[in-house]
Formats: structure tokens, sequence, C-alpha cells
């Protein structure tokens, strides 16, 4: 089965908007476009060449889609040289309008699709930015491995990648090294669901459970 993986740079606040420049994504007054810039260290680039070695194919929400469609069919280097030949599904309600090449909408059902895709031969596909799509596919419980990327500082507003909806689920760590920068960067895979339990070592005091007939 192919997997779905989610690859985005996040803030300690967790907003991952416009991480790239100011004119990324202006939306909601958003002053802080361009905030990974200064971070980026010789250990970020060869992990992000690592991320992009193996064969996938790109999984995007539309407004990543139209940046990435403005910007990578222009660029000679080596994630252009990735991304163009890729195979791009988007998630759009204006399918007339993908241009890039190899691009196909994935229709009016996107987790239905999805849930086929993930059944076809191929490659596994990657997700970049499209915060809508990942709460999406984290509330559907579609996604099987989450790279974060993970930057010192706190934003404050922006739109961010965890929403409310996002269904229940365990992960493990399975990878993780930090940069001269400060910049963590994690991989998270699966692991089942969440398992609770109680730190408490003997019966409630009546204190105890008179605060939870208060909290209740």
């Amino acid at each position: 089965m192919r997997k779905i993986i989610a690859a985005t740079f996040v803030s300690l606040d967790g907003v991952m908007q416009a991480p790239g420049g100011p004119e990324e994504d202006p939306v909601g007054g958003f002053e802080f476009g361009g905030w990974t810039f200064h971070y980026f260290d010789e250990v970020a680039g060869t992990a992000m060449e690592e991320l992009f070695s193996k064969p996938f194919d790109l999984l995007l929400g539309r407004r990543t889609y139209d940046i990435f469609a403005a910007y990578w069919p222009y660029q000679k280097d080596s994630i252009a040289d990735v991304f163009n030949p890729a195979i791009k599904y988007v998630a759009t309600h204006r399918p007339d309008s993908l241009t890039w090449e190899n691009t196909q909408s994935l229709g009016p059902d996107i987790v239905a699709r999805l849930k086929e895709i993930k059944q076809e031969d191929g490659p596994d596909l990657l997700i970049q930015g499209s915060g809508n799509l990942i709460q999406t596919l984290l509330s559907e419980g579609l996604i099987d491995e989450i790279r974060l990327m993970i930057f010192p500082l706190l934003l404050g507003k922006g739109k961010r990648l965890f929403g409310d909806n996002a269904m229940p689920a365990a992960f493990k760590l399975v990878k993780s090294q930090a940069t001269t920068t400060g910049v963590i960067m994690a991989t998270y895979e699966r692991a089942g669901e969440i398992r609770t339990g109680s730190f408490a070592q003997q019966e409630p005091s009546q204190a105890e459970l008179e605060r939870r007939r208060t909290w209740k």
C-alpha cells in the first residue's frame, strides 16, 4: 500500500503559513512570510535532498498547487528536476485550470479517491504545504507519516497545522535531528490507537473527588 506522507515546516506554536516568502500566502494579514529563511543550513539542506531523493507523487491542496505551478516550472535546480515530472494530485473545485505538467484533479470526493490511489501501484504520496488538505486527511486517519521541521520561533497567528477535528491517533518517532540553527527535524509514523493511563498510586482523597465533581 502506498503511504501518504505529510512533510511541512512548522513554528513552535503550530503555524505553517507562508514559510517561503512574504508574497507566498498573505491571507488574513499574515505578516511573517518567509520565516524559515534565516534558519536554513547545510544540515537542513541535506535533509531536504534526502526527502526528495526517493520516488514520490505530489499531493497538493489548491493554494499550494497555485504557488508551486507559478514557480517550479520556471526553475532549473535539483528540486525542480523532481517536482516537474512528478505526478501531481490536486484537491480542487477548478480542475480545468490545472496546467502544470502531469497534474490531475482528485475529483469531487478526495477522500474516496485517495483511498483508491493508496491501493494502486506507485510511489508514496508526498504532501507539501496544503494545510487544509492535511487537516482533512488527518480527520479521516489517512496520513501514515508526518515529517516536521520545527523552527524555534513563535508566530502568534496564521494557518496552523493541526485543527480541532484531527482523528485521535498515536505516532512513534522514527528519526530526529537538529540543525545548527535550532531547527528540529522529526519523522513520525502511525502507531495505532491512543493509550491512556493514570499516575495515581492510591485511592483519591475526598478533596480530589470533590474537584472531579466540580469540573464535570
